[in-house]
């Protein structure tokens, strides 16, 4: 079952975007941060759809004009995959350069001669955020290029609790799926044959 913490006419239009694509999938996922879920949220389905990636990189993009003077944004940053698409679209929107990091050997970082310059303001974007991982490696690897992440933005963030970090986060979408880790899996999951859809599992 999906817990809504906020309502409104945004907040139903998102979802069923994802409905009607078939991207809010059940069955037994073992998501990217390796825990376990019963949801799954396949964001590169809904963003493939050109008229439903318009409407959500808009909104994302109001969103982020609540939030932050877009004037003092330098630059969006991505982790591939899942950031990719709404990150390149989002800066499209507000005319901002756009890059994403890749993982290499478990770790993300900048490749294909993108630059961080020194203490530019930057977004981090994400699709959807679980555990606040990848916001956090992107996080850290900005600091190493000596600028500043202002904010992180996703579509939906699962974690209802707060994820406790100094960087202020927001999401068009605020829900909470059930998350199990191996060791506590619910007998309803454990008869369920599983998938890996995250990129984080590819070799």
């Amino acid at each position: 079952m999906l817990y809504i913490k906020q309502k409104g006419f945004k907040i139903n239009k998102i979802l069923d975007i994802y409905k009607k694509t078939n991207s809010l999938q059940e069955g037994h996922f073992v998501l990217s941060s390796g825990l376990h879920s019963p949801i799954y949220l396949q964001s590169a389905i809904v963003l493939s759809y050109p008229k439903y990636l318009k409407v959500i990189g808009k909104e994302l993009c109001n969103l982020i004009k609540k939030k932050f003077n877009f004037k003092d944004i330098d630059l969006i940053i991505s982790p591939a995959m899942g950031g990719v698409i709404i990150g390149s679209k989002v800066g499209e929107i507000m005319g901002i350069r756009s890059i994403f990091l890749e993982r290499v050997k478990s770790e993300l970082i900048l490749r294909r001669g993108f630059d961080i310059k020194k203490n530019s303001n930057t977004l981090v974007i994400e699709d959807v955020i679980t555990t606040g991982k990848s916001s956090e490696e992107c996080i850290s690897a900005v600091k190493k290029y000596n600028a500043k992440v202002l904010g992180v933005f996703s579509i939906i963030n699962r974690n209802v609790d707060n994820i406790s970090h100094k960087i202020p986060r927001y999401s068009l979408v605020n829900l909470k799926a059930p998350l199990y880790s191996s060791e506590k899996l619910p007998d309803s999951l454990k008869s369920i044959p599983i998938r890996k859809p995250g990129s984080r599992f590819l070799k």
